[in-house]
């Protein structure tokens, strides 16, 4: 079943590569959404995909981006389905 995760991360979160490398790994997936850079300093990020890649995909931008998260606000929606692929909003 595909799901939306809508993510907000905040810390020391722009300007050290997150929406390029959040870009990658999706693309690499095959999830689709958006992520974006907004300005009060955090990151604001969409993504659909099933629940499995999901997790994958956060767990991972968790993992290579913890030094500079300092938390991390997701809610969980079905998904749209309105997205083709992932990009970058800026």
């Amino acid at each position: 079943m595909k799901k939306q995760a809508h993510a907000y991360y905040s810390g020391q979160v722009q300007g050290i590569g997150f929406r390029f490398t959040a870009e990658r790994i999706a693309e690499e997936m095959g999830i689709v959404g958006w992520v974006s850079n907004l300005s009060d300093g955090r990151v604001e990020l969409v993504a659909e995909a099933n629940v499995d890649s999901l997790n994958d995909f956060l767990s991972q931008l968790n993992n290579i981006f913890k030094r500079y998260i300092q938390d991390i606000n997701i809610s969980w929606e079905s998904a749209s389905g309105e997205f083709k692929d992932f990009g970058i909003k800026f």
